[in-house]
């Protein structure tokens, strides 16, 4: 599989399959495994920041990836716990999108936050 930090989101249609349990497992391999697959339909990860500060300083950098890649995550704030989860509305599940985007998230130096 090609590093799926070089690839880019492509727009994914409604008629598209979303990916089964066999190219999830396939796919999550390649992301950290901080990352849990929920139900076959969604990738979630919690990150723990310093404070709320921290918290919103990792938002307003995984913000501007996830508009270049036109590709959106489900942000949860607690304070200084965020919880990004990815899925693809579109098709009901997980899509490479998802995958692709979680893979940039990863490379989001947040030990200063």
């Amino acid at each position: 599989m090609k590093d799926l930090k070089k690839k880019h989101c492509v727009p994914c249609e409604g008629e598209a399959e979303p990916l089964n349990s066999l190219q999830i497992n396939d796919y999550i391999k390649n992301i950290s495994p901080e990352w849990k697959v929920i139900d076959n339909k969604k990738i979630r990860r919690e990150f723990t920041l310093k404070d709320f500060k921290g918290s919103m300083a990792f938002i307003n950098t995984i913000a501007p990836i996830a508009e270049e890649e036109d590709h959106h995550p489900d942000i949860h704030v607690y304070y200084k716990e965020v919880i990004i989860e990815l899925t693809t509305h579109a098709i009901g599940g997980l899509s490479e999108n998802d995958f692709i985007l979680a893979a940039k998230i990863d490379d989001v130096d947040v030990s200063g936050l």
